[in-house]
């Protein structure tokens, strides 16, 4: 709502070329009518039949419904649906988020460790229902508006809606970092120093990610208990 009235200068020159999908505006409207529909309906359901399989496709579902910006926006989320509800320890929910670093993908894929850490699951199964439900909200999305983007990218007030979403975006991702990221694995001054040199390797001195997660993994190793 403040980028309706603090950015729309900057929102003047709206693009003038035309994308062309392949998504009729009837699918579009199913797609965005089923996302609204899971999102609302699903809640409702799992609070009805109270079933292990429909409880975790509710949370991850509204996870991935509600997160933008970014993968990392999603923390706060999942951590309030699986550690503060009890399914999933925070230790464990931390370690799975520093392994999520070392490895390529998006952080949504997360959710699978999560699901298969979910007690009394069935594992592998859980956790590709946890995958599959953080996802389809994105994709649903996705197909909904492309039919509509070409006229919705015209308007002076979109553009000016979405540099105010941007720039949202960097303050959700500034609390991320605080909240569960930073109180949890910045503990006393070993850590701070660990962090400010993956910081300088990376900004400074320009190191690949890959390397600094392996440096600081080593790192870890050498001032853990």
């Amino acid at each position: 709502m403040a980028g309706l009235v603090l950015c729309r200068q900057a929102a003047a020159d709206a693009p003038s070329e035309s994308l062309h999908f392949a998504v009729t505006a009837k699918v579009g409207v199913l797609s965005l009518a089923l996302f609204a529909g899971l999102l609302v309906g699903l809640p409702v359901l799992a609070a009805a039949f109270d079933r292990q399989t429909l409880n975790v496709i509710d949370a991850f579902y509204r996870s991935g419904a509600l997160v933008f910006g970014g993968g990392h926006v999603v923390l706060p989320l999942l951590e309030a649906e699986v550690v503060q509800s009890g399914w999933v320890s925070a230790e464990a929910f931390l370690a799975g988020y520093g392994a999520a670093q070392a490895i390529p993908g998006p952080l949504f894929t997360f959710s699978a460790y999560l699901g298969a850490l979910m007690p009394g699951s069935g594992g592998v199964f859980i956790a590709m229902v946890a995958l599959l439900a953080i996802f389809i909200p994105g994709f649903l999305l996705l197909v909904g508006v492309l039919p509509f983007w070409n006229r919705f990218r015209q308007w002076d007030s979109a553009q000016a809606l979405m540099r105010g979403a941007n720039a949202a975006v960097v303050g959700i991702l500034g609390a991320a970092l605080y909240q569960p990221v930073w109180t949890s694995a910045i503990i006393d001054t070993p850590e701070f120093a660990l962090a400010l040199t993956g910081f300088l390797l990376l900004v400074r001195w320009q190191l690949p990610a890959w390397a600094v997660v392996i440096i600081m993994a080593l790192g870890g190793l050498l001032i853990g208990p």
